[in-house]
């Protein structure tokens, strides 16, 4: 991929990774092996890896990243996301519904969603939550057909949140100027199922909220951005167990491909960051964050 090149060269030897890396990025300025990281939210069922995905997976492996959580936000793309699963050893999948989706969804999933989550390697319901985002100087919506959607996103977050519940899966909760109903709606769960709030870029009282319930939030490539200081401070204050990486790819290229496609291999420019506003090496961000998303992704 055009940019890869630019500060960084990987290799696969003997089946372990390696890297040279430039020390203005953070990581290391020699060759050595590939700490390990998971890329804990991916979207490579999308159309943008029609083309390469065999080619993605690999920079992935050979960047370090050992375990991909690919994400279905609709029926067929969740079915999308478990046949990719099958495909790929590394890459796991979750299944759900995404806000955005719900108008072409049916109003009943349960059963078909069911029928996914039971795949040995679904390790996680979702991407499900509410999003109430209104572009600047977007037109009011009708509000009768406003009131409907956010009425049907709540009725879909809260049939994925009782699959997980009898499933024993956790979730993938996505909540765009929507954090209050979504906590409301999540908090009568929060004892049989966890939520992993992911993309963080909320407040650090709400992510007091979030671990108060034994929840985690998730890093992006918007901590390597010039004004993403909210969320490299989220990052610093967040507690140890409560957090873990995520490419949100094909979006959010951390810098420096910023603007250009995404992809699970920059999960290590994500945690370069990461690990800079911790004051953690590499080495203990990667036992850390592997941990946490062991425990919320036990299939893992």
């Amino acid at each position: 991929m055009a940019g890869l090149a630019a500060g960084r060269t990987a290799a696969i030897e003997g089946g372990r990774g390696t890297a040279c890396l430039d020390q203005g990025r953070g990581l290391r300025s020699t060759c050595g092996p590939m700490t390990e990281f998971f890329d804990t939210h991916a979207h490579l069922d999308f159309p943008d890896y029609a083309g390469d995905l065999g080619a993605v997976v690999e920079r992935a492996t050979a960047a370090g990243i050992t375990r991909i959580v690919t994400i279905g936000t609709t029926l067929e793309g969740s079915a999308r996301a478990v046949a990719i699963a099958e495909r790929f050893p590394s890459v796991y999948a979750a299944v759900g519904v995404h806000p955005g989706h719900v108008d072409e969804s049916p109003g009943e999933i349960r059963p078909a969603l069911r029928d996914l989550a039971r795949h040995p390697k679904v390790v996680a319901i979702g991407e499900t939550g509410l999003d109430f985002f209104r572009r600047p100087g977007e037109p009011e919506p009708d509000s009768v057909a406003d009131a409907t959607n956010r009425m049907k996103q709540a009725s879909l977050f809260q049939q994925q949140l009782e699959v997980a519940a009898e499933l024993g899966l956790n979730v993938i909760i996505h909540t765009r100027d929507s954090f209050a109903p979504t906590l409301e709606i999540f908090r009568p769960h929060a004892a049989r199922v966890k939520g992993v709030f992911h993309c963080w870029v909320g407040s650090l009282a709400e992510l007091r909220e979030v671990e108060g319930l034994g929840s985690l939030a998730s890093f992006t490539g918007i901590a390597t951005f010039k004004n993403g200081v909210n969320v490299r401070d989220a990052a610093g204050a967040v507690a140890t167990g409560h957090f873990m990486l995520e490419t949100d790819c094909p979006f959010l290229a951390p810098v420096p491909f910023r603007g250009k496609r995404c992809e699970p291999a920059h999960v290590a420019q994500i945690a370069a960051a990461i690990a800079e506003v911790r004051g953690l090496s590499l080495e203990a961000l990667s036992a850390e964050t592997c941990a946490t998303a062991r425990r919320f992704f036990p299939k893992l």
